[in-house]
């Protein structure tokens, strides 16, 4: 039977990498994202590794557009197996002195908000899916609070991590399993600017990883396909760190 999964923010990074995994291992997926032409693009690309796939453009902040498109792709497959709410990002940098209510509900909204619209949204469709699932984003910066100007960053993945155990609580009656990632440094175009911009910031990084190196999307993406899988069917309510050790620090 065909399972299907739901990746937001999918067209590059980590999640066309969870998106590529999926793929390989027999789920249609779904991809998520605001960039058309680029969405278009990764398609082609899946289509190419004889992965099944769709492309919905949508702004994972705004409720309407969430819960419109999910239902659509709900209602034209009948289920959804697996949520991935990959989309998320750091948004910017402020210190909370002179921090924008603007911005402040931006970095929210982007983190903490896209999960929950679109957790609500497929519940009614990941009822009727198989072995299905819900995997969220956290990050170290959840439990140390981020660095200088990444408060609300790390407040925001905060209160992801509070969200998957929440939803975990909520949804386990209907056998439905909520877990989290929370990746390390991971060398992606997430990290780019600093990287280009700061090499001194970067390199301090690297060198904070117990493994002595960056992590890879791939790497991400092989711990969420067994997440999803049966061979974790007895794990909810879980944060598991991608990091090489980071957040043990050295």
């Amino acid at each position: 039977m065909e399972k299907i999964a739901l990746i937001t923010g999918a067209t590059g990074g980590i999640g066309f990498a969870v998106a590529t995994r999926l793929g390989k291992d027999g789920y249609t997926v779904i991809l998520n994202g605001i960039e058309d032409e680029m969405g278009a693009k990764r398609v082609a690309e899946l289509e190419t590794m004889g992965i099944k796939s769709e492309y919905y453009g949508f702004d994972v902040t705004n409720e309407e557009e969430v819960t419109t498109n999910i239902n659509a792709i709900g209602n034209k497959y009948g289920k959804i197996d697996v949520l991935i709410n990959n989309a998320g990002g750091l948004g910017g940098r402020q210190r909370f002195e002179g921090m924008t209510t603007e911005f402040y509900r931006f970095v929210m909204a982007l983190n903490l908000d896209s999960a929950f619209f679109a957790s609500r949204a497929a519940i009614p469709f990941l009822k009727k899916g198989e072995n299905a699932s819900i995997i969220n984003y956290t990050s170290n910066a959840g439990w140390n609070a981020g660095g200088p100007g990444a408060g609300i960053y790390g407040t925001s993945k905060g209160a992801v991590h509070t969200l998957t155990r929440a939803l975990a609580k909520d949804l386990a009656e209907y056998g439905i399993r909520v877990n989290a990632v929370s990746p390390g440094t991971i060398d992606t175009a997430f990290h780019a600017q600093i990287k280009e911009t700061k090499p001194e910031v970067f390199a301090t990084w690297k060198n904070s990883i117990m493994l002595g190196r960056l992590g890879q999307a791939e790497e991400v993406a092989g711990v969420i396909s067994f997440l999803v899988s049966k061979d974790a069917s007895f794990m909810t309510a879980e944060t598991v760190q991608i990091g090489g050790g980071q957040a043990l620090g050295i």
